[in-house]
């Protein structure tokens, strides 16, 4: 760390103490009025299935649900987008004092430190379009503030500003705004049918991101259960070199494009994007869904890939173990924006290179040589337009199967942002709500395309939608994730913070918050129950490298988590026994349906998202005032700093 942002962080660090006291005495000799009660239709669950419960609600659920669809989302923390949410563990659900970072420090441009804490923003204060927030596996370290194993989740605001402040000088007003950008939350009024959804089916409040990184490295969590670690164990030779995670290696820690795709692959077909021009990242090589999706025509599936001796090298235990577990091949696919040709191609330069909207390194599946490398798996993957035609054209296959969906760069409905600022109308049209390039708006829109797809479909009666978001983006949460492992370095990997996760079904319960724990093994976990698939960790390649990584490391959690690992849930606290075992009529579609008419243009809702959907949020409603707390914007915030360096207010 250069040393004019070491001064600063050690500066602030000794004043903080006292000001982090004088705000918690004040808060708490203030006459405090209780947090309002969730609005009625919100009621916390906390999950503790009955003992022996379990595997009749699995059966009953085996025969409800045969469909499962992931909308996987874009780097937003659980406090920035439902910190405020009715009945959830969120910044107001206890005093200040009592809620990790509530309070941070910033350095202002004159050198002084100060704490802010969590605001609210909405359209007005054009929230839908925020500037890029830096999630590194470096710089996340540092926001969270690890010592001594925990995290105190309080340098958020510093961090970022130190980021952009010159080695022995004060922050300059634009590194400032950087440094608030992190504590912002929205909420119903920025993003009406992301609250729809979590107030009408079932939020969880405890589902944290796997990997303390970037978004790549949870885009293969989402199919691995881990980023690389029994590679690591396995090949210690292949881990990052120079101790950057940002090089190419394993565990992966940051974000280089596939190898496959990439100009260094001269045998595989499968595309990449001409923008990205770093390092392709090194073959992955360990087991993932797609290896048990396969079942047990696993052997006659990986026979077609171009390249067995390194792609299939250390899944070579695996697949006669898939193959001997003996059920039948599931049907899958990933459908994710600019993979093939999209509507938005012609927008796009053709000259320079097709899939200009693909977010190369968001492609889980992608960094996988059995699975690139192979025609057979490779033709799992699709564009996004491709699953609305499938969706609608009802060509998914009968049996059923589970189907990834993300956005990109773009966005094939050709919405544009609200805010007028031209380059906001230039720079913000993705729809996956990654900061820095999509729009809030647009990408709540794109989920309520897809949601009414799935709804109009025959597929609704069979199905299960979870909606979540590979990690946070860099923006503040206030729960400390459990950390249960770490990397080369010495340093934490995983977990990170939270991130939202929703899940809608006609065998959902309603209106539920659900404290559930878990990351992305979470949702493998529900694979493997549902399917009744090998938990991707009791694999002998997998076993026999965590095995080995007790060994080497002392660390007994290294590689997939979707066994054998406590406080790891299986989303099952979201089905309704009643439902499933029907005895309570399954939920209708038109429950999940938002009509079009709303996101046909921006804003949603003209802005008023919250009054739209009925749920008033914990930080609106008429006991807040008595909190003392301010959660308006601070009088230089601005939501685009680097974008348009202008004052804002």
């Amino acid at each position: 760390m250069r040393n004019g942002i070491m001064r600063h962080m050690i500066l602030a660090g000794m004043v903080v103490n006292a000001l982090m006291c004088r705000a918690a005495f004040a808060q708490e000799g203030t006459n405090i009025t209780p947090q309002p009660d969730p609005a009625p239709a919100v009621i916390p669950y906390l999950t503790h299935t009955p003992p022996g419960a379990p595997a009749a609600l699995w059966a009953a659920l085996r025969r409800r649900v045969k469909y499962v669809f992931v909308l996987y989302q874009e780097n937003r923390a659980f406090d920035a987008y439902f910190g405020s949410f009715p009945g959830a563990r969120g910044l107001y659900s206890q005093k200040p004092s009592a809620t990790p970072g509530f309070f941070q420090p910033i350095v202002t441009p004159d050198g002084t430190t100060k704490l802010i804490h969590p605001f609210r923003i909405g359209p007005r204060d054009f929230a839908a379009d925020l500037d890029d927030m830096d999630h590194s596996h470096a710089v996340l370290l540092a926001k969270l503030h690890i010592t001594d194993g925990a995290a105190a989740m309080d340098r958020f605001a510093l961090t970022e500003e130190m980021k952009y402040t010159k080695s022995g000088e004060n922050p300059s007003r634009r590194a400032y705004q950087h440094g608030l950008l992190p504590l912002a939350h929205v909420d119903c009024d920025t993003i009406p049918f992301l609250w729809n959804y979590a107030a009408r089916f079932v939020l969880f409040d405890a589902f944290f991101q796997h990997s303390l990184t970037p978004s790549a490295p949870n885009a293969v969590a989402l199919i691995a259960g881990q980023s690389g670690e029994t590679q690591w164990v396995k090949h210690p030779e292949e881990a990052p070199k120079g101790g950057g995670y940002a090089s190419p290696g394993v565990p992966m820690a940051g974000n280089p494009p596939p190898f496959w795709g990439s100009t260094d692959d001269h045998q595989s077909a499968t595309p990449g994007n001409p923008r990205y021009k770093t390092p392709p990242q090194i073959n992955q090589t360990y087991a993932t869904l797609p290896l048990t999706f396969a079942g047990h025509d696993i052997t006659a599936i990986t026979r077609a890939d171009r390249d067995p001796a390194r792609d299939l090298a250390d899944i070579g235990g695996d697949i006669p173990a898939i193959a001997q577990a003996g059920h039948a091949a599931l049907p899958w696919g990933w459908y994710q924006e600019g993979y093939d040709h999209e509507v938005t191609d012609a927008a796009d330069a053709p000259a320079a290179g097709a899939h200009l909207s693909y977010v190369w390194h968001h492609n889980g599946p992608q960094y996988f040589g059995y699975v690139a490398n192979n025609p057979e798996m490779a033709n799992h993957m699709h564009g996004l337009g491709d699953f609305f035609a499938d969706v609608t054209a009802q060509r998914l296959p009968r049996a059923g199967g589970v189907f990834y969906v993300r956005g990109g760069f773009a966005n094939i409905a050709g919405l544009h942002p609200a805010d007028p600022d031209p380059m906001v109308q230039k720079k913000f049209r993705g729809d996956d709500d990654h900061p820095g390039y999509a729009d809030s708006e647009i990408s709540d829109a794109l989920l309520a395309r897809e949601v009414n797809a799935i709804a109009a479909s025959p597929y609704w009666g069979e199905s299960a939608i979870i909606i979540t978001f590979d990690e946070g983006g860099g923006t503040y949460d206030h729960v400390p994730p459990h950390l249960l492992e770490t990397g080369p370095d010495g340093a934490a990997l995983a977990r990170g913070p939270r991130v939202p996760l929703i899940l809608i079904s006609p065998y959902a319960r309603a209106h539920i918050v659900s404290h559930e724990i878990g990351d992305q093994n979470s949702v493998i976990k529900f694979f493997d129950h549902l399917y009744r698939l090998p938990p991707l960790a009791t694999l002998p390649e997998e076993a026999a490298a965590r095995r080995m990584g007790v060994e080497k490391f002392g660390q007994p959690w290294l590689g997939p988590k979707d066994d054998g690992v406590p406080e790891e849930g299986d989303l099952l606290s979201a089905f309704d026994p009643g439902r499933l075992e029907g005895r309570v009529p399954p939920l209708p579609p038109d429950y999940a349906t938002i009509a079009p008419a709303r996101f046909a243009a921006l804003p949603l809702d003209g802005g008023a998202g919250c009054r739209a959907i009925g749920v008033v949020p914990v930080d609106l409603q008429p006991g807040f005032a008595a909190t003392g707390i301010d959660n308006a914007p601070p009088l230089d915030f601005n939501p685009r700093p680097e974008t348009d360096p202008s004052p804002a207010r």
